[in-house]
């Protein structure tokens, strides 16, 4: 969402900005838009005048006994007053229509956002570890999962139909164990705090994080007019949606483990084996809401977050800088987060960590008061802290051996019950979720 009043000031800034999103020049439409806004209510402004004008006279004929005169002035008032309807309910159409044009429009891109077409022109910025090499040729990881019977994809595909997985016994477990270990880096070591919020929100949550109204066909709808979240990013940032927070609060740092439903709807062939792109998954999501000024430094902070998660888990992965074609429409600057599969031979992304300055701000009216006592909007930004399905994938092909077990980074044995292989049983205790 963007302020009419920077539009007008700013025209070659913003329309360089919507050339670069591929929509070419936008601000002489809104200009137009805001021009018939303006004149209404301006003619609004001229009509109520005027009536309030000869509502005075009426008292004053009537007064001097002048009853022929307050009568035409009764006449005229009613039909004013006809008018000032009018004339409102034009006003509201005119901002309606503004508003959303406004809404359907993405944010502006950070100076710094690369050119490029799609995630090819990407620009990578750094690497963490050499890509994992076997003597062997390693498995995907529904190759892995099935062979050990705790990956059933058929089972989740006769009731709910393709793009969902059942995950049993062990792997199960290390799923619960990545997101437990996950929260707990943020949460002891990264201070944020958890949350734990809903997973079906009103249309208004969705909008002012940007899902709505231009991407309605990516998520799900309930009959009584919620939606599930496509990530907790929607219940996290809108914690602060229509408030003035101190300037003492913030930054304001929340972390949440949830579930999250998308429905995939521009990935029609896509990755239509094993766990990549699910209508379904958890991830654990960073949000922080801060102050125009500490903006950039808590974006190289949550970067740096979700990395040590990686590190601590010794998984290779590089960091690249998300060029314009690759950029999502509600941020101003995404660095991705791509971890190396084995079993793919390519790296994928794990995590995105956003800016969006204050363009979900001004959607959900958050604002702060500075240390001037000026009322101002606040930054949003957010990223994955990370995805635990995909991470759940890596640390399976990560860690597999040449037998189809799969080795348990020591972070997670402790998460764990002390399992330090799966498809074996832990040493002193039961096997855990052993195949039938």
């Amino acid at each position: 969402m963007f302020d009419i009043k920077w539009l007008r000031a700013n025209r070659d800034e913003f329309d360089a900005s919507m050339t670069r999103r591929g929509l070419g020049p936008q601000s002489k439409k809104l200009i137009e838009l805001d021009d018939r806004r303006r004149d209404a209510i301006a003619e609004l402004n001229d009509l109520q005048e005027l009536r309030n004008k000869s509502s005075r006279q009426i008292g004053q004929a009537k007064a001097q006994g002048d009853e022929e005169k307050a009568q035409k002035l009764l006449a005229e008032v009613a039909d004013l007053r006809a008018k000032v309807q009018a004339g409102e309910e034009q006003q509201r159409l005119n901002s309606e229509a503004l508003n959303e044009v406004l809404l359907q429009l993405p944010n502006l891109l950070a100076d710094d956002v690369p050119e490029g077409k799609d995630e090819n022109d990407n620009v990578e910025i750094g690497r963490f570890l050499e890509p994992t090499t076997f003597d062997f040729t390693p498995k995907e990881h529904y190759e892995l999962g099935e062979a050990l019977g705790q990956m059933d994809f058929e089972a989740a595909a006769r009731m709910s139909g393709s793009r969902f997985v059942v995950l049993k016994g062990q792997v199960a477990l290390l799923e619960r164990a990545l997101a437990n270990f996950m929260l707990n880096q943020h949460v002891m070591y990264h201070d944020f705090t958890e949350i734990s919020g809903p997973l079906l929100v009103r249309s208004e949550a969705l909008v002012g994080t940007g899902q709505l109204p231009k991407f309605s066909e990516d998520a799900f709808e309930t009959t009584d007019g919620r939606w599930l979240i496509p990530t907790s990013e929607v219940t996290l940032t809108n914690l602060v949606r229509e408030q003035i927070l101190d300037l003492k609060e913030l930054p304001v740092r929340v972390t949440s483990l949830s579930q999250c439903f998308r429905a995939e709807a521009g990935s029609a062939g896509r990755d239509t084996r094993g766990m990549l792109r699910q209508h379904q998954f958890s991830k654990v999501e960073m949000v922080v809401i801060s102050t125009p000024e500490s903006a950039q430094a808590e974006h190289k902070r949550m970067l740096s977050c979700s990395q040590k998660v990686l590190e601590l888990l010794e998984l290779p992965y590089r960091t690249v800088r998300l060029c314009q074609g690759d950029m999502g429409a509600t941020m101003r600057r995404t660095f991705d987060i791509e971890v190396w599969m084995p079993g793919q031979n390519t790296y994928r992304e794990v995590a995105s960590i956003s800016w969006a300055g204050d363009w979900q701000a001004r959607r959900m009216n958050a604002r702060y008061r500075n240390d001037e006592g000026k009322v101002e909007f606040v930054h949003t930004l957010n990223g994955s802290g990370v995805a635990v399905g995909r991470m759940l994938i890596a640390v399976m092909e990560n860690y597999q051996n040449e037998d189809g077990t799969i080795r348990v980074p020591e972070p997670l044995q402790n998460y764990m019950g002390g399992l330090q292989t799966i498809g074996l049983p832990a040493i002193g205790s039961p096997a855990i979720g052993s195949p039938a």
